[in-house]
């Protein structure tokens, strides 16, 4: 096992980088491309993974995640047949105005052991999602077996007063009167759309620290992009578990 692995044990997949959001605050920008991880080859390295190290939690997301459903539902599935206890799926709920297809979603991510989703919904994803759409989700995956919660994007910081944030309460309270609760969400970070969008609400003189950047000398959590790229490899060039443990933070860098 790679010494700077030793404590591994959260593995989160960029499904696609296509989405339907296109949000002025996204870290990631414009998300001009549409790649999307292997289905197949994304669940065998998920297995080959929890052979090795001690896998506690699984993520989705993207982009929109949701334009892929099947991938989604195969990893989430692979991660219960692991006895992984945490699987989570992140979504802006907007994938489909149909009712037909919206609930077939639901139905699959219910059946393949999804037990947390985690809704983007603020005034950055509102602007470009119609809120009818992602309440229709919402309600479809009401189920006592999924926690369900709202994951707004904050500007500045949850308690700023400025227009996103107010905008922002009010969409957090009209899935409040459907049950449905927030959770801490996030701060939006300086970097992509919110760099070139937003940075009058930033101060620049300083670095600011990403929240996501991991100890690149003990590594908890890895990202697969939708390209196949991981920790300086690439599961399509490469076997995971070689990335793995060859694996160093110079090759990171």
């Amino acid at each position: 096992m790679n010494k700077y692995l030793k404590n591994l044990n959260r593995v989160e997949f960029v499904v696609t980088s296509a989405c339907t959001g296109k949000c002025i605050h996204c870290s990631q920008g414009e998300h001009r491309t549409s790649e999307s991880i292997d289905n197949e080859l994304s669940t065998e390295c998920l297995r080959k993974i929890a052979q090795e190290y001690n896998i506690e939690s699984v993520m989705t997301f993207g982009g929109e995640p949701l334009l892929c459903p099947d991938t989604v539902c195969n990893i989430h599935s692979a991660a219960k047949e692991l006895n992984i206890p945490q699987r989570q799926l992140i979504t802006n709920g907007f994938f489909s105005k149909y009712s037909e297809r919206i609930n077939k979603v639901a139905e699959t991510l219910i059946e393949s052991g999804v037990n947390e989703i985690l809704i983007s919904a603020d005034a950055f994803h509102q602007e470009k999602i119609p809120l009818e759409y992602v309440k229709m989700f919402a309600n479809a995956v009401k189920n006592e077996n999924i926690r369900i919660k709202i994951s707004p994007a904050w500007l500045v910081s949850s308690d700023n007063d400025n227009p996103y944030n107010n905008k922002t309460r009010k969409i957090v309270e009209e899935f409040n009167r459907m049950g449905i609760e927030a959770g801490e969400g996030n701060v939006v970070f300086p970097s992509g759309n919110a760099l070139k969008y937003l940075k009058e609400y930033f101060d620049l003189s300083e670095k600011i620290k990403n929240p996501y950047d991991e100890d690149p000398t003990d590594i908890c959590a890895i990202c697969f992009s939708a390209n196949g790229d991981i920790l300086g490899g690439n599961i399509y060039k490469q076997d995971i578990i070689q990335i793995l443990d060859s694996y160093s933070p110079e090759k990171k860098k």
